[in-house]
């Protein structure tokens, strides 16, 4: 793992941003896997920025994000479809058909799932997949517990997950109690992986991440056997944690 340390979320934002636009610039035809929540929030905003100021184009870019709630279609504002349109999609040049999130609405959740790893697998896999961590060490919306060969599926949602996403809704009572996921072998079959840890309540996440076991209890921990994987992490994140850089 390859360690970079920010100043602060702005730094990190700014670092996530370039680290992405020049992969972009490099190879226009890549394959990205986008998550969603407050992280990377500041980094879309520094691409928005940049297409606006440099003109990077997305035109040939296709997108995957990791996951989406059980229940809200792609018109709620709560849903991860609304937030990729209002946070990024709407305000580059991608190509709304090459924006790939599994359907929250989706009659059968499950087959959802199982069409949205089919249709990774038609894409051949992701090139750079960004990824924030939780608390509790989960990766997309897997929780401890999940099985590291684990495909697209759904997923009961942890009450701490819950209430940490209920700054998103009206109170914890509207979060949905499922998703459909990004599995962890899914995750791990990317080519390369971005994480981004920013906040001090990510300290203890981050600091057993890079000092612990790999245990599926620990879903993040998985990515120490990832062959390529940096992590920018502010201070506030890696605290007095001494790594190697």
């Amino acid at each position: 793992m390859k360690i970079i340390e920010a100043k602060n979320y702005e730094d990190m934002s700014q670092l996530a941003a370039s680290y992405i636009i020049k992969k972009v610039i490099a190879q226009p035809r890549i394959k990205l896997g986008l998550a969603t929540g407050g992280t990377p929030v500041g980094a879309y905003q520094k691409l928005i920025e940049d297409h606006k100021k440099n003109g990077t184009s997305y035109q040939s870019v296709t997108t995957f994000n990791l996951d989406e709630y059980v229940g809200l279609s792609g018109e709620n504002p709560n849903s991860y479809r609304f937030y990729m349109n209002d946070t990024l999609f709407n305000h580059i040049d991608i190509q709304k058909e090459n924006t790939f999130i599994p359907h929250g609405d989706a009659a059968d959740s499950q087959r959802e799932g199982e069409e949205y790893e089919r249709l990774l697998n038609k894409h051949d896999g992701i090139d750079l997949q960004i990824l924030g961590i939780g608390t509790n060490g989960h990766i997309g919306f897997n929780e401890p517990g999940t099985p590291f060969d684990s495909k697209t599926h759904v997923v009961q949602l942890t009450p701490s997950t819950r209430e940490a996403n209920a700054r998103f809704f009206n109170g914890i009572e509207e979060v949905p109690t499922k998703a459909i996921t990004m599995g962890i072998g899914t995750i791990m079959k990317s080519r390369e992986i971005l994480l981004l840890v920013s906040g001090e309540q990510k300290k203890d996440a981050l600091h057993r991440l890079l000092t612990g076991s790999v245990d599926e209890e620990f879903p993040a921990s998985v990515l120490k056997q990832h062959s390529n994987v940096t992590i920018i992490a502010d201070k506030a994140a890696i605290a007095d944690l001494k790594v190697n850089q």
